[in-house]
C-alpha cells in the first residue's frame, strides 16, 4: 500500500494531483494521503517593501486555503483518508525536509500551473534532494 505526498505550492493549487490521488484510492493503490501546504519566505521580494511581514503572511495563508480547500474537497469526497501540515521554508528544500521525515512511498506535485522550465527545475532539484519518487501530473 502506498503512502502519498501531495505539496500545495502555491494558491493554483494540487487539484490534479487530489484527483490522481483520489483515482489511485479507488484503484487500490493508495491508502493514505499527505497534503503538504508549503508558504514561502514573504520578507523577501518587492511586497516586503509595500507590507508588513504579518500582513505578507496573512495574504499568503489566505490565498493558499482556497488551493488547500479544493484538494482536501476532491480527496473528501472520495474517502481517501488523509492529513495535511503547513511548513514554511523555500519550496523544494523545504518537501525534501519533511518527505525525508515522514519518507512517503511517493510523492505527486500538480504541475498544470507551472511553466515547462519551473516545471524541470523542481523535477531535477526534487529528484536530487529526495529518494522519494517524484510524478507531476497535469
Amino acid at each position: 500500500m502506498i503512502r502519498m505526498l501531495i505539496p500545495v505550492l502555491d494558491h493554483g493549487g494540487a487539484i490534479e494531483a487530489a484527483r490522481y490521488a483520489a483515482f489511485m484510492f479507488l484503484e487500490r493503490g493508495v491508502t493514505e494521503v499527505e497534503l503538504l501546504e508549503v508558504l514561502e519566505p514573504v520578507d523577501q521580494g518587492r511586497a516586503a517593501a509595500f507590507h508588513t511581514r504579518s500582513s505578507l503572511v496573512r495574504m499568503e495563508k489566505q490565498a493558499m486555503l482556497k488551493a488547500l480547500i479544493d484538494a482536501r474537497t476532491i480527496l473528501e469526497e472520495a474517502g481517501v483518508p488523509y492529513h495535511w501540515k503547513r511548513v514554511f521554508g523555500h519550496r523544494t528544500k523545504a518537501i525534501a525536509d519533511y518527505a525525508a521525515s515522514t519518507r512517503p512511498d511517493v510523492m505527486v506535485i500538480d504541475a498544470s500551473q507551472m511553466g515547462f522550465f519551473r516545471r524541470l527545475a523542481m523535477f531535477a532539484s526534487l529528484s536530487r534532494r529526495t529518494p522519494t519518487p517524484v510524478t507531476m501530473v497535469h
